[in-house]
C-alpha cells in the first residue's frame, strides 16, 4: 500500500512539473515612486512570477525545455492610496526557431492602464468563472494571450481556445471599474487585444503569422531565399488586410514584434527583395521608415 502510494505520488509531482507552460521573468522597476517599502515590491515580484510560472494554464504537457519564454516589466508609477498601484507593464514573449538558437519575438507590447491592489503576503487565486482582483485577472489574461499567440504561431489558428478564455476574464472584469477592459479606451487595450484575436475579419492575419514562422523563419537555416520569399508572401497578405484595417491592434501587434526582425532578416536578401520588403514593411507603419531604411544599405 505504502508503495502503491509512492508511485501515485511521484506521478502527481513528475505530471506537475512538466506541466506548466511559462518560463516567466518578472521586474518590479519602482524608480519613480517615493517608497521605502522594499520588500513589498520584492515579494510582490516573487508572488506574480510564481503565479505565471507554476499555474497550469492548458491541458498539454510541457518539457521543461519547451516552456514560453516571457518577461513582465512594470513600472509602478504612483500609489494613490494605501496598497493600490497605478503602473504600466511592457510584456516580452518568444519562441524558438526551429535549427537555431535565435529566439524570435512573438508579442512586445505595452500596457498603460495596469491599476491593481496589493496586500502584503497576498495570494493570487484564479477562477475562471468570477472576478477575485484586478491583478490575478491582468497577469491571468496576458498568460493566455501569450499561450494563444505561440500556439498560433505553430498551428493554424491553434490558439483560438486560450483567446477564449482570455475573452471570458475581459468579459468577467468589464464591471469592476478598472480601465482597459472595455471597448471605450484605447484602441491598443485588452479589448481590442483580444477581440482582434477572435475577430474573423483578421483570421487571415493569424493564418498569415503562422505562415511567416513554420514556413518562414523556421525553414531560414537551411534555405534562406526560399524563407525569405515565404516571409515577403506572408507581410504581403497582411499589408492588404492593414490597407482596409488602417492601425488596427492585431496588426500593430505583428509589426512591434516583428520590425527588427524582418529588418535583419532582408538585409542580406537580394536587390528586389531589399526594395519588396522595405516598401511593404514602410506602408505597414510609416513612423518606422528610419529603421526599414537599414535594409536598402
Amino acid at each position: 500500500m505504502f508503495r502503491i502510494l509512492i508511485i501515485t505520488y511521484l506521478i502527481f509531482i513528475s505530471n506537475n512539473l512538466f506541466s506548466q507552460e511559462l518560463n516567466s521573468k518578472v521586474i518590479i522597476n519602482t524608480d519613480k515612486l517615493q517608497s521605502s517599502e522594499v520588500f513589498i515590491f520584492e515579494e510582490m515580484q516573487s508572488t506574480i512570477e510564481q503565479f505565471l510560472n507554476n499555474n497550469i494554464w492548458t491541458e498539454d504537457k510541457f518539457q521543461s525545455e519547451e516552456r514560453i519564454n516571457c518577461n513582465f516589466i512594470i513600472n509602478i508609477l504612483n500609489e494613490p492610496s494605501s496598497n493600490l498601484y497605478e503602473a504600466t507593464v511592457q510584456i516580452v514573449s518568444s519562441r524558438p526557431v526551429y535549427n537555431s538558437s535565435y529566439e524570435s519575438v512573438l508579442l512586445n507590447h505595452g500596457d498603460r492602464e495596469w491599476v491593481f491592489e496589493y496586500y502584503p503576503s497576498q495570494n493570487l487565486e484564479f477562477s475562471e468563472n468570477s472576478f477575485n482582483d484586478n491583478l490575478t485577472s491582468l497577469i491571468s489574461f496576458y498568460a493566455y494571450l501569450i499561450i494563444g499567440i505561440d500556439y498560433d504561431s505553430f498551428e493554424k489558428l491553434g490558439g483560438e481556445e486560450y483567446f477564449q478564455k482570455a475573452w471570458k476574464i475581459l468579459n468577467e472584469s468589464q464591471n469592476s471599474g478598472y480601465k482597459g477592459w472595455d471597448q471605450f479606451g484605447s484602441k491598443q487595450n485588452r479589448y481590442w487585444l483580444c477581440e482582434n484575436f477572435l475577430n474573423p475579419e483578421f483570421k487571415d492575419v493569424r493564418n498569415a503569422s503562422y505562415d511567416y514562422h513554420l514556413n518562414g523563419l523556421d525553414v531560414f537555416y537551411n534555405r534562406p531565399d526560399d524563407s525569405r520569399k515565404v516571409i515577403l508572401e506572408n507581410i504581403n497578405k497582411i499589408n492588404s488586410i492593414n490597407s482596409k484595417n488602417f492601425n488596427s491592434t492585431i496588426i500593430t501587434l505583428f509589426i512591434n514584434a516583428k520590425a527588427d526582425e524582418i529588418t535583419n532578416i532582408f538585409k542580406g536578401a537580394s536587390l528586389d527583395q531589399k526594395r519588396n520588403a522595405f516598401n511593404l514593411m514602410n506602408e505597414l507603419s510609416p513612423s518606422k521608415s528610419d529603421l526599414f531604411n537599414k535594409i536598402l544599405q
